[in-house]
């Protein structure tokens, strides 16, 4: 039976939700703070200012979902739930993106895996970029009270074999693997995260945080997006929103949004793209700058017992053998994990065409994937992308350099290594021209002389972070160490765009932990109770 359904119960019951989409005339909206964004650090901060007595307002650019609306099917997922329909890129398109975009932000649609952040990030940001009250004990209290909050605890069940093959091979070659501590309660085991959780067990802000900030009288504006910061002097007086049409183009309504504080939280894409819209003072130019992906790259398995990377916790096992191997500034490290297995997001992730591409397809059930998230942004040569705007928005733009080549062609040579060692029969490095490899020591030959260059090698991304990065020296902050803005009194950050680097790790609780402890500081300054 599934979990009740919290936003169908919560609005039959009153909760204060404006699609924006059904507005026809122009409107203004007032409260104590204004959140844009309702994803984990939104979703958070919200929750928090609520519990504290402040009135909020909650603006997201898309649309209010609940599980009556996930029906686990790839085709609708992707264009309802996705930025861009889970198909935007970087600049020169070598990346592909994957962000949310719905009430609950990439929580909603993202794999569950909860980690804390590395104690090597903090430790970096604490030597190198002036980040002061985040080291791993300041921060353990916040983590375990969101870990309890969102019912994060390690995944008790058996790994699916996807993930079972980390395991084995980890444990062959004597390599470091954890199991993952996941954001659920009640999980089904389905494997369809990635697509809403048809059940409501996935503990994402669409079902938690959102949820309790509406049952204590928040107001929640969806289809609505930010277009401008008003300001003036050193302080924020408005925010200015365009309502979009159920397909999310502007519908020509405006809002005007009002409040003594404002947060963001659009992500480390949107929140910087927002302030350099708005012209916001940025002395150092630092806004969009240092934009982290832990871009990654793929390795497929074919094995002779049936896989069905569809089904199952999609991440229940990782690897942290290679991340901080060579030291936090030394060659590039990279964590291994797996991704969910489905068709349509394997066939667009794969190379080939023709009957290549079918051979590879009809075997889908028996394909094990690996994935290799680089670390970026400690190596003098890993200085990550740049948000910039657009005529028709904003793109972004990561030269990927020559240091992660180099790491992409030792994580290939890893992932083949573990592949191997858990008795795959064959492997496949994702880039264009390389054949399925019959063994180990075909692998290890083969990828070193194998050409790795944009369009060639399969490179993705689910980790979008930097742009606003926290810290006290304004040579290299936009914000303080408590994500407050370094020039406009009434304005805070709690979202990935904070982060100075990125961390070898998901993201999601270090958002969770580090905007509980900011948005309480902000709670009590502003008069909470």
């Amino acid at each position: 039976m599934a979990i009740e359904d919290p936003i169908v119960t919560g609005l039959a019951n009153g909760w204060k939700h404006i699609d924006a989409s059904q507005l026809t005339q122009d409107q203004t909206l007032e409260a104590d703070v204004v959140i844009v964004g309702s994803g984990a650090g939104g979703g958070v901060a919200a929750e928090i200012m609520t519990e504290a007595g402040l009135s909020v307002i909650i603006v997201e650019g898309g649309p209010l979902k609940s599980s009556e609306s996930f029906n686990m099917e790839e085709r609708r997922a992707y264009p309802n739930l996705y930025q861009q329909a889970a198909s935007m890129k970087t600049k020169d398109k070598a990346i592909g993106i994957f962000q949310g975009r719905a009430v609950g932000g990439s929580t909603t649609i993202n794999w569950t895996t909860s980690i804390r952040t590395p104690e090597n990030a903090l430790a970096f940001w604490a030597e190198h970029k002036s980040v002061e009250g985040l080291s791993r004990e300041a921060l353990t209290p916040w983590f375990e009270k969101m870990e309890q909050r969102l019912s994060i605890t390690e995944w008790p069940f058996e790994p699916n074999r996807n993930n079972m093959a980390i395991k084995q091979g980890c444990e062959a070659l004597g390599w470091d693997y954890t199991v993952i501590k996941r954001n659920v309660a009640g999980c089904w085991n389905t494997g369809y995260c990635g697509m809403g959780c048809p059940v409501n067990a996935k503990q994402s802000m669409l079902v938690t945080t959102i949820p309790a900030a509406l049952d204590r009288g928040a107001t929640l504006v969806s289809r609505a997006k930010v277009s401008k910061i008003e300001h003036h002097n050193d302080k924020v007086y408005a925010l200015k929103a365009q309502t979009l049409t159920e397909s999310l183009r502007p519908s020509g309504v405006q809002l005007m949004l009002k409040a003594k504080h404002f947060i963001l939280s659009a992500g480390a894409i949107h929140t910087p793209a927002l302030m350099m819209r708005s012209r916001l003072p940025d002395p150092q130019k630092l806004l969009g700058k240092r934009t982290f992906l832990h871009p990654t790259v793929l390795s497929g398995a074919l094995f002779n017992d049936a896989i069905n990377g569809h089904s199952g916790a999609p991440q229940s096992i990782y690897s942290d053998q290679f991340v901080w191997q060579d030291g936090a500034d030394g060659e590039l490290g990279y964590k291994l994990e797996v991704p969910p297995i489905h068709p349509v997001l394997i066939a667009s992730k794969s190379l080939g065409y023709g009957q290549s591409h079918a051979e590879l397809m009809a075997q889908f059930n028996q394909l094990q994937v690996t994935i290799a998230l680089m670390r970026d942004g400690y190596h003098a040569d890993s200085p990550g992308g740049q948000v910039q705007l657009t005529d028709k928005g904003y793109t972004l733009d990561y030269p990927l350099t020559d240091a992660f080549w180099r790491a992409a062609r030792r994580a290939f040579a890893s992932m083949a290594e573990l592949q191997f060692a858990a008795g795959a029969q064959k492997v496949l490095p994702m880039s264009e021209g390389m054949p399925f490899l019959p063994s180990w020591q075909a692998a290890k030959e083969a990828i070193a002389d194998m050409t790795l260059a944009p369009f060639k090698t399969v490179v993705a991304s689910a980790h979008v972070m930097g742009g606003c990065p926290l810290g006290e020296d304004k040579q290299m902050a936009m914000v303080d160490s408590r994500g407050r803005s370094h020039y406009l009194e009434n304005l805070s950050v709690m979202d990935g765009s904070l982060f100075p680097t990125s961390l070898g790790a998901n993201p999601q609780l270090s958002i969770y932990g580090i905007t509980a402890r900011n948005a309480s500081l902000l709670a009590e300054e502003l008069g909470g109770a």
